[in-house]
């Protein structure tokens, strides 16, 4: 059987290759996480070639392959998890299409959802425009506005389509001694569109292939949808255009570029400085509304009823003081996140001193009474702690100190497994309340059990799970991505727990797409 060089991987080292002639090496870009030393210390058998510095995606692999002896190369992100039989399925498709140049695979994410990168088209200008401009969104299956994903292909059946994401990425040694290897002049992301694009201009063709699927975690280091992202996403865009094409479409793709980058840096500032001012309005309009009921209450008791306060006082001079005191939580990091009490309780403090010191420095017809100055601040401080315990229970915003929902985890093992992985769950540092066990075996087991793995949607729903631990020891890759497909449509988060290596692997939450949790030594890097 063909034999097969796989760079940039080692999780699935172990399996999938246990009847296949292989090598397997991996690049380390200057990691800090330990990696490296766990690769020689757990998988001696792999050719580990470590960076002093990041050398970028295209350089490392091309490093790979000055060593790599097989007559198949994989390309692998190592945030990927594999089926055990992914690596010959692939291998059985190439043989059997000797025009095949490169294949890739369908990618779910750590939800179980359908990545659309699975299969992509040339980043032509109009293409480039929808893709950064977000135009595809409202057009997911229109082969005009997606045809960067290709949203008119069906993601079920085999397909030709242009582009492969380097994440998987197979493809032929003859092949790459023809088109060459990896353009190093792109440096984040545009090399696996660059080297896809020269094997079809030698003729070949590029398919997707729908099983069997592979995950996906995403773990990049810059977040898709930032605008950072977009920048260097803009960059090797152009760098292929200038590439590949000449004369006025370089000087169309570059103006359309940069009016798509215009227009998402402006939706991406906007939607920052809204969600940046989203609790400091909060707490501006309930101290005010608070001030005004405290105000009348005062007004009424001291005086007997009468009126005594002109409008000024409730137009103008209160809203200063209580802006006085949302600037002053802002200076003093109460906004930061996470939130701290604290800071924010000191800098309301700091501004009615502020306050009172300019009040004393006031016309006499602009002084109306200290009392409402203390009376404000007393009816800030408990505003301010309300607004912050009632955020933080109900999971709104992370307050320092106050207890967010308890997550629920439960784990999808057999009996042995679970006290292992319950045993690192209870040594780590992880905010979740383990429920207990999905069972796998055929009869029911009492041992931890909440029920039969053919009702765990009913499980989750019921018992209100948060998150979904499945063990690799009890399942088999091809078997947990089949349970992530199905459960693809619920909000709970899912991993893959390896008791042999105490690490698990899943996705942690929208703002950071990947991670790869270590819980040895009973902490979560």
């Amino acid at each position: 059987m063909s034999g097969i060089s796989w760079s940039n991987a080692w999780y699935q080292y172990s399996r999938g290759l246990k009847d296949i002639e292989n090598e397997v090496i991996v690049v380390d870009n200057n990691s800090t996480d330990g990696s490296a030393a766990m690769i020689n210390n757990k998988f001696p058998g792999v050719i580990l070639i470590k960076n002093s510095s990041n050398a970028g995606f295209g350089a490392a692999n091309n490093q790979a392959l000055k060593i790599a002896g097989g007559e198949n190369i994989l390309f692998l992100n190592p945030d990927t998890v594999l089926q055990e039989t992914t690596i010959s399925g692939c291998l059985a498709f190439m043989d059997k299409h000797p025009e095949a140049g490169a294949a890739g695979v369908k990618m779910i994410d750590g939800k179980g959802r359908f990545l659309p990168e699975s299969k992509r088209g040339l980043p032509t200008p109009k293409t480039a425009f929808y893709r950064i401009s977000g135009l595809y969104k409202i057009f997911p299956r229109s082969e005009k506005f997606n045809s960067y994903y290709m949203g008119h292909l069906p993601e079920i059946d085999v397909q030709e389509i242009e582009v492969l994401t380097g994440a998987f990425f197979l493809t032929r040694r003859e092949v790459l001694e023809e088109t060459g290897h990896f353009d190093e002049s792109f440096f984040m992301y545009g090399e696996d569109i660059d080297l896809s694009y020269r094997i079809l201009n030698k003729g070949y063709k590029i398919y997707y292939l729908p099983e069997p699927s592979i995950i996906h975690y995403k773990g990049e280091s810059t977040a898709r949808g930032t605008l950072n992202y977009i920048l260097h996403f803009y960059k090797a865009m152009i760098i292929f255009n200038r590439k590949h094409f000449a004369g006025n479409r370089i000087k169309l793709f570059s103006w359309m570029i940069n009016m798509a980058i215009f227009s998402r840096g402006a939706i991406s500032y906007l939607k920052s400085l809204a969600r940046t001012l989203v609790l400091p309005a909060a707490d501006f309009l309930v101290f005010y509304l608070s001030y005004i009921f405290v105000s009348g209450l005062w007004e009424k008791y001291y005086f007997n009823g009468e009126a005594q306060y002109p409008d000024i006082l409730k137009k103008t001079i209160l809203p200063l003081y209580v802006l006085v005191w949302v600037i002053s939580i802002a200076l003093f990091k109460g906004y930061k996140k996470p939130l701290q009490i604290p800071k924010g309780i000191t800098g309301i403090l700091a501004g009615t001193v502020f306050i009172l010191v300019v009040y004393a420095l006031l016309p006499l017809e602009l002084r109306f009474s200290r009392a409402l100055i203390i009376l404000g601040l007393v009816m800030s401080l408990i505003d301010f702690f309300l607004i912050r315990l009632i955020a933080g229970f109900a999971g709104i915003i992370k307050v320092q100190g106050v207890s967010n929902r308890e997550r629920k985890a439960v784990i999808v093992s057999n009996p042995g497994e679970y006290e292992k992985i319950r045993q690192i769950i209870n040594t780590a540092d992880i905010p979740y309340r383990l429920c207990g066990r999905v069972n796998l075996s055929g009869s029911e087991s009492k041992h931890d059990s909440l029920g039969k793995l053919e009702n765990i949607k009913e499980i989750i729903r019921v018992n209100n799970i948060d998150e979904v631990i499945f063990s690799s020891s009890d399942l088999s890759a091809g078997e947990i991505i089949e349970l992530m497909k199905m459960l693809a449509g619920s909000s709970v988060s899912k991993k893959i727990a390896r008791t042999d290596s105490d690490y698990v692997i899943g996705s942690k939450s929208k703002l950071l797409p990947g991670e790869i949790n270590s819980l040895r030594m009973g902490k979560i890097i």
